[in-house]
């Protein structure tokens, strides 16, 4: 039997399992007994915060894990931008874990490749702005990728 996963969630957090989209109205516990996809609502990356290439690639492949039916569309999209990305960035760790990213998605290992993308964001805003401390406390590269894919 597959290990459980225990994830204690608080009042009116959302988690997304599979495509469906769960709200709790009180502070529950609640175990994943088997194989699912899953992320967080803190995890999750709104349309008006994909404001950097990998953030705007980041959301194509949540897209792929929240919305299913939206999956093939969404791979189209990665397999598209992808090779763009890979264009424009010329930082060797960049360019190799958007490679790995690209052998994570096609392996269907989508909350994998998310938590790789959100590995670079503290390395792209650095390139974009060097001058820029990384106080960001409110972006989401500040909150570690810890639950995944069960």
């Amino acid at each position: 039997m597959t290990n459980t996963l225990k994830l204690s969630l608080k009042p009116n957090e959302k988690i997304y399992i599979n495509g469906a989209v769960v709200r709790v109205d009180r502070k529950v516990s609640i175990e994943l007994m088997n194989d699912v996809q899953f992320l967080l609502e803190s995890h999750v990356l709104q349309p008006e915060d994909a404001s950097t290439p990998l953030k705007q690639l980041y959301f194509i492949v949540q897209v792929m894990l929240m919305n299913p039916q939206g999956a093939a569309d969404a791979r189209d999209m990665f397999r598209r931008s992808l090779p763009l990305l890979l264009a424009s960035y010329h930082n060797e760790q960049i360019r190799s874990t958007l490679k790995h990213v690209d052998q994570l998605v096609g392996e269907d290992h989508v909350f994998e490749a998310l938590k790789a993308i959100r590995s670079l964001y503290g390395l792209e805003r650095r390139l974009v702005a060097p001058d820029a401390g990384d106080g960001a406390s409110e972006d989401m590269a500040a909150r570690p990728l810890a639950v995944g894919a069960r």
